[in-house]
């Protein structure tokens, strides 16, 4: 089925639940007035739904493949991408002086969320290049950028990172690649990095690979590990490409899903030694890459958003067309649209909250991002505190939400779900990797509880939890019947989380390993009371909005009560998890699981 742009739910999300500030657009981008900002989403909609999403089924089923040394992409995909590119739409916000755009990151984080709905392998280029790009910006060298980042920007050049190892996994303390010193400055660096997203391939002239690896003579773990500019093709003084590189793909992964997107093994080093530059300073290059990941954990999340979105409209649409079964007032030996039996309603009203949930905490953590950065001084250090409590929410909550929701589209198909022709099961692939990029989301929730909840004493975590509390009042206080007991449950959800909190809070002190026990549920029900709380406001914002139809007030309002009411009451059930069951987690010695 076509893909139709949320692009009215996504300016909603904007200005009527996360108040969008008229100085959240850096000062490069004053220009960027609701007018603008609707009309570059309908236009990033109509790319999305006209030239990406048609690409999406025939790339899933004929895959990129290595052959005689090169990786090749579906038909289209070259062209595709280099029309994205001479739209503008890869340097969006890339830094002006390299011939970026300047836009914020919640714009980019809505457009990205429309490439991922329309075709995830085929978001996933541009995604890595920009997350390189933020790295270069922060990290490099002047030389570095002159040579590097116009071309990343432009996405003339793609970008990867390249943390992981055959028998490393996440632990990147214990990799063994190498580098090499050099007389003239650089390094050779000889290793093995394996899940390289868009590793190799033909569809720009040269790969900027970003690669940590340990200098010869660094301090062991974590602490020796640095940040490395790898170019598939040597540039020259003139800017020119010169000779190749010594890196090369020996195999492509065979994946549960994103088979377009060539995922592949990289070989560092098979002959005289990949020549790389070093980023920022040695040893530093885990604080480095950080930067490169903590950008790529917020567009991963989008991408859970993305699918999300895309298996709800592809589920709604199956769910209006197909016969099954009889509904209330059906005549004898008729069968009614499977849309009007309560369960699929129930599902569908599921797919949607959850999505409308994970698109907000996205789009508010780039919102965060971007006041950190270019908003009034005397609140950028409260917005940088806001996107750091926050990411580790967006990726994780979105992401398992797109399995969730991809899941739940399956089932709403039913036996023409679970095979290839109708399309569900590709959204249900595609999306099983986003919980497992990037960290997973089991080290997500780690991060939230160790790292993020202890800021300033959990007076940043408690702040958030009061503006949800906040709502909950409001809601409660309205007297619309149709708003329901939505104040009561987004306040009982706000209490459950707080409780959860103070738990841990002691927890980390005493007893470590209970808290990290509880860490996976507490991020659920941070999400799912976030989620609440922001769907009761924008129920709020729509009672009292007149430029909104009499249906889409019926919508945004009825959405929000279907949060609070059916998913919200799951909250108190994690909350106890949280604080009580550790111990059970716990019980069993490894030898003994």
């Amino acid at each position: 089925m076509p893909y139709t742009a949320p692009v009215r739910d996504i300016l909603f999300a904007l200005h009527s639940v996360l108040d969008l500030p008229k100085d959240a657009a850096p000062e490069a981008a004053p220009e960027l007035d609701p007018d603008i900002l609707a009309a570059v989403l309908e236009e990033a909609g109509r790319y999305a739904s006209e030239v990406i999403e048609p690409l999406n089924r025939d790339g899933d089923r004929m895959g990129a493949k290595l052959e005689d040394g090169k990786v090749t992409l579906p038909p289209g995909w070259t062209e595709a991408y280099r029309q994205w590119c001479d739209a503008g739409w890869a340097a969006l916000t890339g830094d002006p002086e390299y011939g970026g755009q300047g836009l914020p990151t919640f714009l980019n984080s809505a457009v990205h969320e429309m490439w991922n709905s329309a075709n995830t392998s085929f978001s996933l280029a541009p995604m890595l290049t920009q997350s390189g790009v933020e790295a270069m910006e922060h990290h490099a060298s002047e030389t570095l950028k002159q040579t590097y980042l116009a071309n990343l920007i432009s996405g003339k050049w793609t970008g990867t990172m390249n943390l992981t190892e055959p028998h490393a996994g996440s632990d990147l303390g214990a990799l063994r690649c190498r580098a090499i010193p050099q007389e003239d400055g650089s390094y050779r660096l000889k290793g093995t990095k394996i899940f390289i997203t868009y590793g190799d391939h033909e569809m720009t002239e040269n790969i900027i690979h970003m690669v940590i690896a340990r200098i010869d003579g660094a301090p062991k773990g974590v602490k020796g590990i640095s940040l490395f500019l790898v170019p598939k093709y040597l540039v020259n003084a003139d800017g020119s490409l010169g000779a190749r590189n010594d890196v090369h793909a020996v195999s492509l992964e065979h994946k549960l899903g994103i088979n377009a997107s060539p995922t592949a093994v990289l070989a560092f080093g098979e002959n005289e030694g990949a020549v790389g530059y070093l980023v920022g300073e040695e040893n530093k290059g885990l604080a480095h890459m950080f930067t490169m990941m903590n950008n790529a954990r917020l567009a991963v999340g989008v991408q859970g958003v993305g699918v999300c979105e895309m298996a709800t409209q592809h589920a709604l649409a199956y769910a209006r067309e197909r016969k099954q079964g009889r509904g209330a007032g059906t005549e004898p030996g008729q069968m009614t649209e499977i849309i009007n039996h309560p369960d699929i309603r129930r599902t569908l009203m599921t797919m949607r909250a959850l999505t409308q949930g994970a698109r907000m905490i996205c789009l508010a953590t780039g919102l965060a991002l971007d006041m950190a950065k270019s908003g009034p001084s005397e609140t950028r250090a409260a917005n940088a505190a806001r996107a750091a409590l926050l990411t580790p929410v967006a990726k994780a909550f979105a992401t398992d939400a797109a399995v969730e929701v991809a899941s739940h589209g399956v089932q709403i198909h039913g036996g023409m779900g679970f095979i290839e022709e109708t399309g569900a099961a590709q959204y249900y692939r595609d999306a099983r990797i986003l919980p497992i990029y990037e960290g997973t989301n089991g080290i997500q929730a780690m991060d939230l509880v160790g790292r993020k909840l202890p800021m300033e004493d959990g007076a940043v975590v408690h702040g958030f939890i009061n503006e949800l509390r906040q709502i909950g009042e409001q809601a409660r206080a309205n007297n619309a019947p149709e708003l329901g007991r939505t104040g009561e449950r987004v306040l009982e959800a706000a209490a459950a989380l707080e409780e959860a909190t103070d738990w841990l809070l002691g927890a980390l002190a005493t007893e470590p390993s209970k808290a990290m026990a509880g860490a996976t549920p507490y991020l659920r029900l941070f999400g799912l009371a976030t989620s609440g709380a922001w769907l009761a406001k924008g129920a709020l914002a729509a009672l009292g909005d007149d430029n909104l139809s009499a249906e889409e007030k019926r919508v945004r309002i009825a959405l929000a009560r279907f949060m609070a009411e059916n998913l919200l009451p799951e909250t108190a059930g994690l909350q106890s998890t949280v604080t009580e069951g550790g111990e059970a987690a716990l019980a069993l010695e490894p030898d003994l699981l």
